[in-house]
Formats: C-alpha cells, sequence, structure tokens
C-alpha cells in the first residue's frame, strides 16, 4: 500500500511525495515569455512531489491560445530558467509540457493570420479557444477551419517537439510530458474518427493511428533521454470534437505497449478519474495498467481521499490535482495536514494579471 505522502523514485528523480500538479493552462504570458509572476506562481506550489507546467507551445504553429508561455525562443528559454531555479530553490520537481494543439487554434493566434493544420482539414465543431474576436477583443472564439499537413511536413514537427524537449532541459526543467492528450495534435491523429489520412499515418491501421505519437516520443527520447520524458494520454477523450471510432480500446493498449518498451518516466491519463466512474473504465484502465509496465499517473477530479483509493487498489502511482491547487498552493501540505481547502475564483482562471494568480496565500493555522 502506498501513502499519498510517501516519497517515490520517478526514473532515479527523488519526489518527496506523491503529490503531481496537474498542467492547467492560466495565460497569464502577454508576450509568450514566462515571467516574474510565472515564477513565483510555480514557485510558491513547490510542494507537489512533481509539478507539470500547462502547456507550452512548440512554435507558433503550436499555438492554440492567447498568452500561452512557449518553449522554442531563445527569449521564453530564459524566462522558464527563472521559474526553474525558483522552484528548485524551494527543493520541488517540475518538467514542461510541451504542446502541439494541431486544429485546435484561430488564426488570430497564427502567425500572419495562417490556417492551423491538422492531420485533415476538418473544422473542431462546437468548440472554442481563446483567441481575439473580429473587433481585436480576446475572448472565446470558435476554432479556424485547418489545412491538412502533407506527409512531409510531420517530420518538421517531430523535430520540433525534440527541439522543445532540448529547450526545456536548458532552461532547467527535470524532464518533459509530451502532451498527447485533449483533442491536441496527437490525439487527432490517434482517433480513427477523425483521422481519414490514406498514407503511412493514416488512420485505418492502429499502427498508423499511434505512428506519429511514436515517432514523437522517439525523437524527445533521443535527445534528452527516456528517463526525462513523460506523455499525458486521454484514452475515449471527447475533447474538440472527437468522436468513438472502432477498435479504439485495442488502440490505446497497443499504445500502452508500445510505449512500456521505452521505459519512459511515466504516462498520465488525463481522464483516469472520469473513466474509473463507469465498469468498462475501470476494466479498461485495469488493463492499461497490466499493458504499460511503467510508472503511472492518474488525472481527472481527485481528492484527496480519492486518490488515496487509487493508490490502494495499485491502479496508478502518482495523482495529479488540478483545480485545487489554483487557490491552495500549499496543497500537500494541506491535505497531509487535514487544513481546510480555499475556493477558487473561476472568473480568474484564465488572463489577467496576479489576481487569482499568484495573491492566493498559503495556509497559516491558528496559535
Amino acid at each position: 500500500m502506498s501513502d499519498l505522502f510517501s516519497s517515490y523514485n520517478l526514473s532515479g528523480l527523488s519526489l518527496e511525495n506523491r503529490v503531481v500538479m496537474a498542467p492547467m493552462t492560466r495565460a497569464r504570458a502577454v508576450d509568450t515569455v514566462p515571467d516574474s509572476d510565472t515564477a513565483l506562481y510555480y514557485a510558491q506550489r513547490a510542494g507537489a512531489g512533481l509539478i507539470v507546467t500547462e502547456g507550452t507551445p512548440i512554435s507558433d504553429e503550436g499555438r492554440g491560445y492567447l498568452y500561452t508561455p512557449g518553449v522554442y525562443s531563445a527569449e521564453q528559454v530564459a524566462g522558464w530558467k527563472k521559474v526553474t531555479d525558483a522552484v528548485h530553490a524551494r527543493g520541488g520537481k517540475l518538467f514542461s509540457q510541451i504542446w502541439h494543439v494541431g486544429r485546435v487554434s484561430h488564426t488570430s493566434v497564427q502567425k500572419d493570420g495562417i490556417a492551423p493544420v491538422a492531420p485533415v482539414a476538418e473544422i473542431a465543431k462546437n468548440s472554442n479557444v481563446f483567441g481575439l474576436d473580429d473587433g481585436g477583443t480576446p475572448g472565446l472564439v470558435s476554432p479556424s477551419a485547418p489545412r491538412a499537413l502533407n506527409t512531409e511536413e510531420i517530420a518538421r514537427i517531430t523535430k520540433e517537439f525534440a527541439d522543445a524537449a532540448d529547450n526545456a532541459v536548458k532552461a532547467g526543467f527535470d524532464g518533459v510530458e509530451i502532451h498527447g492528450a485533449n483533442g491536441y495534435l496527437i490525439e487527432q491523429f490517434i482517433n480513427a474518427g477523425f483521422n481519414t489520412r490514406e498514407d503511412a499515418y493514416g488512420g485505418a491501421t492502429i499502427a498508423g493511428r499511434i505512428r506519429f505519437a511514436l515517432e514523437v516520443v522517439d525523437a524527445v527520447v533521443a535527445r534528452i533521454g527516456a528517463s526525462r520524458v513523460g506523455i499525458r494520454l486521454t484514452p475515449f477523450s471527447r475533447l474538440f470534437d472527437l468522436h468513438a471510432f472502432e477498435g479504439e480500446e485495442a488502440t490505446w493498449l497497443e499504445l500502452a505497449r508500445e510505449l512500456s518498451k521505452r521505459n519512459l518516466a511515466y504516462i498520465h491519463i488525463g481522464n483516469a478519474g472520469g473513466l474509473l466512474t463507469t465498469e468498462e473504465g475501470h476494466k479498461f484502465l485495469t488493463a492499461f495498467r497490466k499493458a504499460y509496465q511503467g510508472t503511472l499517473i492518474y488525472a481527472g477530479g481527485y481528492t484527496q481521499e480519492t486518490a488515496q483509493r487509487v493508490l490502494d487498489e495499485g491502479l496508478t502511482d502518482l495523482v495529479a490535482f488540478g483545480k485545487p491547487y489554483i487557490a491552495n498552493p500549499d496543497l500537500a501540505e494541506r491535505m497531509r495536514n487535514g487544513w481546510p481547502l480555499a475556493a477558487s475564483d473561476h472568473t480568474t482562471f484564465y488572463g489577467g494579471a496576479q489576481k487569482g494568480y499568484t495573491d492566493y496565500p498559503a495556509y497559516e493555522a491558528a496559535v
């Protein structure tokens, strides 16, 4: 039985506890460069065993939302170095989540207003991104129509993932988490309901569906080493207009088996909490645990009690918490000591300045 507050060896990286701060977009980097507020925000939360940062675009093309800090320029790397130094000074560990959104973007956040890219030129219906409206005002807008990537372009994007990983290590990160979840580019290739390509990356076979994901993983591993690489997945995700498809479970389990061969730092299942609410989902995650022999992180609406339960059942090794970390920078300490949790202001989740970002205090016990 593993206690939520026991230490953990993550591929040679010693974690003080099994509490992970989940990646959360906060849209505070107006010029795409992390600043002193970013450093303070993450340093305040260094009590987590592991911090996974907000999604960090690997290129201008990979960007889908305004004000997200990238990891592809010298200025961005220098900004992140201040963040990693601040977190490490407080004993924390952190991975950068490297990100390409694919079609989940808008021309207003693309360089020179060009169309986003995707496996197939099909718009994400009934979806929103954070961009500029026709009047130039920031807010939620519908994704723009994408253009389909040609086969030769895919290798370029794979290299950009590897370059971003290299930049993250130069910035002082302990590793990277490849964003393969939530309906973004990697999952767009995996989903046969959307990926109707007819080349080697096409959706007609499992090998074609998972090829891009594995090539990205292999390129990143080759650049920074397997022990520094994790990947986030959301099996059966329906985000951003993705749909069920024949052979879906077999696809995810084959991906799990292939990733197991690569000795990664971890797989982070971002929707595990939701999957476990059904018998079918529980069976799937049990099968996934058998197929993937490495470290697993579960996320998806966990409380201290439900987190300890999945650890007790042996379903996962670490548990990630998202929204509770917004208003509770000392979340791990509060849970360990039984201190009350503060409520967050959802109106300040995205954009703005310090309010709702760095102004939530740590708990002070009554003397």
